[in-house]
């Protein structure tokens, strides 16, 4: 899982990025090209806690997300478009974070001459959406010309792409991103190698002032989340030694970093839940799309068992943690023995059964 943090120059992306993952890049001069700096960070679960507490484990290990910082946004490309090199780097990405300037600063003048929160996310949207656009209606072009030949493909599956592209190209210029549409499977696999930008799922970042109050926005998107938080409060934060960290928290009556309550939205964002493993060996944390079955679980685990796969023992961390152990729990029938076709849930403890 991997999420671009993305914005307007002099908007606190790197400050953003450093405050999530620690690095100590060099913050408030513009870059004149694109670049991209990547870092895995934990995703925060007191579930994981308690349980490496719990059965005494010798190794931790929580959910990931990686996080890239992509310069190179300008916010004025119009006609000419994003450059290629950029919107190759976006294109990989899962999902985005949308930094957005809300700070005042009288050393750093925003591009446009003034602070306006609002016009600088629509401004981005309209960017995406105009790439998209010209992706779209050039390959129309060349699904046109190939259902008029009819000599590669069957015009039957050709026009069924046309009519995907149709469908996207009228919500772009409706000027509503694609992130509108509901794909389904057939849709998806039709477009999922084109990386659309506005079909991403992003979370917009009002990057504040210590003690601003956030702006009265809801995204009138949908898969778009929306936090506020100040990114140069907390990267300092996250310089100091942590019981240093502790104590500056403590007088200051901050209870929890916004950076774990954001980096527990990007898991949100993609669609993704936690399951876990857990012994005195290791306590381990894998992430899975949601709605996916026992077998698939197995999978992320190790290949060889979801070819073997068997069954799953399953119990859910609120069972283990009401009853105390899995043998407890078994005598009260919370301990489950479940097939491949199992789906899942948040915070399921399994252990897989498998032939190699």
């Amino acid at each position: 899982m991997q999420l671009g943090i993305i914005g307007l120059p002099q908007s606190g992306k790197t400050t953003l990025f450093n405050a999530l993952t620690g690095a100590n890049l060099a913050t408030g001069a513009a870059s004149a090209h694109m670049e991209v700096h990547t870092a895995v960070v934990d995703v925060p679960d007191l579930r994981v806690d308690a349980l490496v507490e719990h059965y005494k484990a010798k190794k931790t290990v929580y959910a990931k997300v990686t996080y890239a910082d992509i310069t190179g946004i300008d916010g004025k490309a119009g006609k000419a478009g994003l450059p290629g090199q950029l919107i190759n780097a976006m294109a990989t990405m899962d999902g985005f974070l949308h930094v957005v300037r809300q700070f005042e600063s009288p050393v750093v003048a925003h591009q446009e001459g003034s602070l306006d929160p609002i016009r600088d996310i629509e401004n981005l949207d309209t960017e995406f959406i105009l790439n998209d656009l010209v992706m779209v209606e050039r390959k129309l072009e060349r699904l046109t010309e190939e259902h008029r030949r009819g000599v590669s493909r069957p015009r039957e599956e050709i026009q069924k792409e046309i009519d995907v592209f149709k469908t996207l190209q009228a919500m772009l210029n409706e000027n509503l991103p694609l992130r509108h549409h509901s794909f389904t499977p057939e849709e998806d696999q039709i477009v999922a190698s084109y990386g659309f930008l506005s079909r991403k799922p992003q979370i917009i970042v009002f990057n504040q002032s210590e003690g601003q109050d956030a702006p009265a926005y809801e995204s009138p998107h949908p898969h778009t989340f929306v936090i506020a938080l100040p990114a140069k409060l907390e990267m300092d934060i996250a310089a100091l030694e942590p019981e240093d960290a502790e104590i500056f928290m403590q007088e200051y009556g901050i209870e929890e970093l916004a950076m774990s309550r954001l980096i527990k939205l990007s898991y949100d964002l993609l669609g993704v839940h936690s399951f876990f493993t857990a012994g005195e060996k290791e306590v381990h944390a894998w992430t899975l799309k949601k709605g996916l079955n026992a077998r698939d679980a197995a999978g992320v685990i190790h290949s060889d068992m979801e070819k073997g796969f068997i069954r799953a023992e399953v119990i859910s961390y609120d069972d283990l943690m009401l009853y105390g152990s899995t043998a407890e729990a078994r005598t009260k029938g919370r301990l489950r023995v479940e097939g491949k076709t199992y789906i899942i849930e948040d915070g399921d403890i399994i252990e897989i059964r498998f032939n190699i």
